[in-house]
C-alpha cells in the first residue's frame, strides 16, 4: 500500500528556496537542518523536501524532467495571487479535459502546475 508521495526537490539555494516556498506559495517549514542542507515544507496536505544534493552526485542545476502538480480548490484566486510575483510558464487556461490551470517556475527553475477540476 502506498500511503503518500513526498518529493524531494534538489537545490544548491536551499535557504532561497525555502523562503521561496514559504513567502510566495504559503507552505509552513516543518523542519530545517542546516547541517544537513535539508527541510521539509508542508501546506494543506501536501509535503516537499528540499535538499542540496551530495557532493557525490555530480549536482550543477536543476535538471527534472517534469513537473509537480497541485489539485487545488480556487485555482483563479492563487493564480491572481501569483501571476506578479513569479515568473509565469503558462497563463491559466482551461483545457478540454475540463481542468482549468497555470503553471509557473519557482526559484530553481522548476516548473509546478496549479489546476482545478471544473464541474
Amino acid at each position: 500500500m502506498f500511503k503518500d508521495l513526498s518529493p524531494i526537490l534538489w537545490t544548491s539555494h536551499i535557504e532561497d528556496t525555502i523562503t521561496f516556498y514559504k513567502e510566495i506559495l504559503d507552505f509552513t517549514v516543518l523542519e530545517y537542518n542546516k547541517e544537513w542542507q535539508w527541510a521539509a515544507l508542508k501546506k494543506d496536505n501536501t509535503h516537499i523536501m528540499l535538499s542540496k544534493p551530495n557532493a557525490h552526485l555530480n549536482f550543477k542545476t536543476p535538471n527534472f524532467t517534469g513537473s509537480l502538480y497541485f489539485n487545488v480548490t480556487d485555482v483563479e484566486s492563487l493564480y491572481s495571487k501569483l501571476k506578479n510575483k513569479v515568473k509565469i510558464c503558462y497563463p491559466i487556461s482551461t483545457f478540454e479535459w475540463k481542468m482549468k490551470e497555470f503553471a509557473i517556475y519557482d526559484n530553481n527553475g522548476y516548473i509546478l502546475q496549479f489546476g482545478q477540476i471544473l464541474q
